[in-house]
């Protein structure tokens, strides 16, 4: 996040277009996408706590994450809350929340019953099977020290942080688990951020000549941590060796472990808040090179650094190659960086396909691309909401509570979708941060949760209807831990046309979602698969038939 003194810059652009883009709630009902708010009927009812209201200091309005996790392996997706703390008992906090689907988005609380009893400040939730015994597992990256929750035979969690060797005692902002090393389990990547000590803040500063807390600009930062994982749950810090300390250590926001360049060895994508990104470029042997800038990604396409947020993954161009678009500060666009076709670089296509100025009067984190229309191409979700309790239009030229941002995608643009009858939640303002995304009622189209600071969560059903086909990878062979294939690639073609997706661990905002791979059809006409395993192993499959989820075995 860009705060204080950091953002004055951008304030005369900002003044122009942050009172153009009111919520609409009279605008006709022509979009294709349509959610439903369920949260009244879910049961789940949770309110995810970040600190006190209103917010005094920074680690109070970074928000906690979210992750969509099968803990009792029955075929659906449940819902895990990390959940904060409070400046003043960062240990004593009401404690994370597991909630079972029952089915038709209804849940249950089963946290008691499953001997889940974290009480620490949560902030990012990683999901993965660490000892390669069926379940997943949580790690939760927090401020204060993180904790890994074993998950044992979907009975209960088990606090083996300590055993594990893991234990990050630094302000650990986000998680994400992949297979570095092609050796089939899942090692992790922890996303650090700056040096907090809430008994003695730093001292207030100014944005737009308004007196705020201090924000993260010029505070000395810890460096991100990657661990190895030997197969059976135990990790060892290769941080140093690895190369990923080598870059000055920076203000980590967000993280996303994906093949970039297609050469069958994961890297890994750090978003930094208001410093330049890190691309960390996988060169075997647990080796890594930093070339954030050499490829065009560290910066925006005016050569500025930007405050990281959000992180989705998705081809926009249709060429085969994973597209990164970040969300970011008010008073900024967020930012699409386009892959070239030809060699390691990306090029800033922000305004191209739509994206840059209508993102201005807001402050942007959660996103992701998902088909939620059905109609073949994916669609981009924001969700928003100001740091600074006391932000205005008059003051700041943005609130403190904020609009979603939803953008139909339209040939080579995207178009916003206003609020209407048929989406009433896009006119409905909220201080949200993180989001998960998954088919939870289990029709086919990919529903949302989501969850903000001090504020009851919030469940939008997807209304679409249409042709689909959801993939899950099953990789079945002993001892592999990662058995989803996190770190995959998806290619769906139907007749002519072709679809690519990504299993990208990490993205979003402090969560995690869904590994099954959604694809919305033009038509009930069978479709085939090309699968790219995260360790390079390719595989096709064909004639598959629409309006079903299909598991592919690794072969």
């Amino acid at each position: 996040m860009k705060f204080a003194l950091s953002a004055l810059g951008l304030a005369a652009l900002a003044t122009a277009c942050s009172k153009d883009h009111p919520a609409q709630t009279n605008a006709p009902d022509i979009a294709r996408i349509a959610f439903t708010d369920v949260t009244t009927d879910s049961g789940l009812d949770c309110v995810q706590t970040a600190g006190r209201t209103p917010a005094t200091q920074l680690p109070e309005v970074k928000g906690t994450g979210l992750a969509l996790i099968d803990y009792d392996n029955d075929g659906d997706l449940d819902v895990f809350v990390p959940n904060g703390a409070y400046l003043d008992a960062p240990d004593k906090g009401p404690g994370c929340r597991m909630f079972e689907n029952l089915g038709s988005l209804k849940f249950r609380d089963v946290t008691a019953a499953l001997g889940l009893n974290y009480r620490g400040w949560g902030m990012g939730a990683a999901v993965g099977d660490v000892d390669g015994d069926g379940f997943d597992d949580i790690y939760i990256a927090a401020f204060g020290a993180d904790v890994l929750l074993r998950n044992d035979a979907g009975k209960r969690f088990v606090d083996a942080t300590t055993v594990a060797g893991l234990g990050n005692e630094h302000w650990g902002m986000a998680a994400a688990f992949g297979d570095i090393d092609g050796d089939g389990d899942l090692d992790l990547y922890v996303v650090n951020y700056i040096r907090f000590d809430a008994a003695r803040p730093y001292p207030p500063e100014r944005f737009h000549g308004v007196p705020v807390f201090a924000g993260p600009v010029g505070k000395p930062c810890d460096a991100d941590v990657l661990y190895t994982n030997d197969g059976h749950g135990r990790f060892t810090d290769i941080s140093v060796a690895s190369g990923i300390t080598a870059p000055k250590p920076s203000t980590g926001l967000g993280v996303a472990i994906f093949d970039v360049d297609g050469d069958g060895r994961q890297d890994i994508f750090v978003g930094n808040d208001s410093m330049p990104n890190f691309l960390f470029m996988n060169r075997g042997e647990n080796k890594f090179e930093e070339l954030a800038t050499a490829s065009g990604i560290a910066l925006n396409g005016d050569g500025a650094a930007q405050a990281t947020m959000g992180i989705a993954i998705a081809d926009v161009n249709d060429d085969g190659k994973p597209d990164v678009f970040t969300t970011n500060f008010a008073n900024d666009t967020n930012t699409l960086h386009v892959s070239a076709k030809n060699g390691l670089f990306f090029s800033d296509r922000t305004s191209q396909y739509g994206l840059g100025q209508i993102s201005r009067p807001y402050l942007c984190w959660a996103t992701a691309f998902h088909d939620f229309d059905l109609d073949g191409d994916e669609d981009l979700v924001v969700f928003d909401g100001h740091v600074y309790p006391n932000a205005t239009r008059e003051t700041m030229d943005s609130t403190w509570a904020q609009v979603p941002l939803l953008f139909e995608r339209k040939s080579e643009r995207f178009e916003r979708v206003e609020a209407s009858a048929r989406n009433e939640w896009l006119g409905q303002e909220h201080a949200d941060r993180s989001a998960v995304f998954g088919d939870l009622d289990g029709d086919g189209d990919v529903d949302i949760i989501v969850g903000g600071v001090n504020q009851k969560l919030r469940v939008l059903a997807n209304e679409a209807r249409g042709n689909w086909v959801a993939v899950e990878l099953l990789d079945e062979r002993p001892a592999i831990g990662n058995r989803h294939g996190l770190g995959a690639r998806v290619v769906l073609t139907q007749a002519q046309a072709r679809q690519s997706r990504w299993i990208v661990s990490g993205a979003g905002y402090q969560s995690a979602s869904t590994t099954l791979v959604h694809f919305g059809l033009q038509d009930d006409s069978t479709c085939a698969l090309e699968v790219t395993w995260p360790d390079g192993h390719a595989q096709k499959v064909g004639e598959i038939k629409p309006g079903q989820r299909f598991v592919v075995r690794r072969r």
